[in-house]
């Protein structure tokens, strides 16, 4: 989870931007969270709670304004739908990371990644989208190799896990769907070094740039055992107080490390 908080941030100063390289500063003047932490942390705060994902959706997005939400979900908010709306966007995606952290099974995984996507994102791509990042979290929590994530994802999902970054970047842009952010995401983790490495490479496709160093970011903490503090502290010293109480109390609960 706080690998996807880092990525998000990290990613936020390039959105739009395109920077097609991976030498750029990881933090600047613009670097904030944006809406992909506030709904993570939402779905943290469900799964410590119990309570509906409904509600914590609303609540979360009321006390964080302005954070990059869609316009069918801001939408969704402001008229305190109930109701699902077959979004095919990557906002399930963007926001899983907890529940890949949290849960003892796969099939666990696999149920409550649906359960937190569908009741906005309801497309059968959106739904798969979260569960294959849940998937590749689990699976690299349970120290399985990145052979084993890529052979697992593209088994289950059909996904192209074949390509490679320097393949995909050349011809990849601004992409909100599921079906064309998560694969690339994983390829990024996949092709990664190390958690620093994944998140930059994911920003360098030159896409939706902190969606896709979210997912990659959530996969490479759990593969890599860890975020580096350096990278870690600064971005969650931009979280207020009452996102940073809901990351802690779920890293505590899931004996998640929390970088000093």
């Amino acid at each position: 989870m706080i690998g996807a908080i880092v990525g998000d941030i990290v990613g936020s100063a390039h959105e739009f931007l395109a920077p097609k390289h991976t030498a750029f500063p990881l933090f600047d003047e613009k670097s904030t969270f944006t809406d992909d932490t506030v709904l993570s942390v939402a779905v943290a705060d469900c799964i410590l709670s119990g309570a509906s994902y409904v509600d914590k959706l609303h609540e979360y997005t009321r006390a964080h304004p302005l954070r990059g939400y869609g316009l069918r979900f801001t939408e969704w908010v402001q008229t305190a739908s109930r109701e699902p709306y077959n979004s095919w966007g990557n906002g399930s995606a963007m926001r899983v990371s907890p529940v890949g952290f949290a849960f003892d099974t796969l099939e666990d995984t696999l149920d409550e990644a649906k359960r937190s996507a569908e009741v906005t994102h309801n497309h059968p791509e959106e739904i798969k989208g979260a569960q294959a990042t849940a998937t590749a979290i689990f699976l690299a929590r349970q120290g399985e190799s990145k052979k084993q994530i890529r052979k697992a994802v593209t088994k289950k999902f059909d996904y192209d896990l074949s390509r490679t970054v320097e393949e995909i970047r050349p011809n990849y842009s601004f992409n909100e769907s599921c079906q064309e952010t998560v694969p690339e995401s994983i390829v990024a983790f996949l092709d990664s070094t190390d958690y620093e490495d994944a998140i930059r490479l994911a920003i360098s496709l030159g896409g939706d740039a902190d969606t896709l160093a979210c997912i990659t970011g959530g996969i490479a903490h759990a593969f890599y055992g860890g975020v580096p503090s350096e990278i870690a502290k600064p971005a969650l010293d931009l979280l207020d107080a009452g996102l940073l109480r809901v990351v802690r109390a779920f890293c505590v609960r899931f004996d998640i490390t929390i970088p000093s």
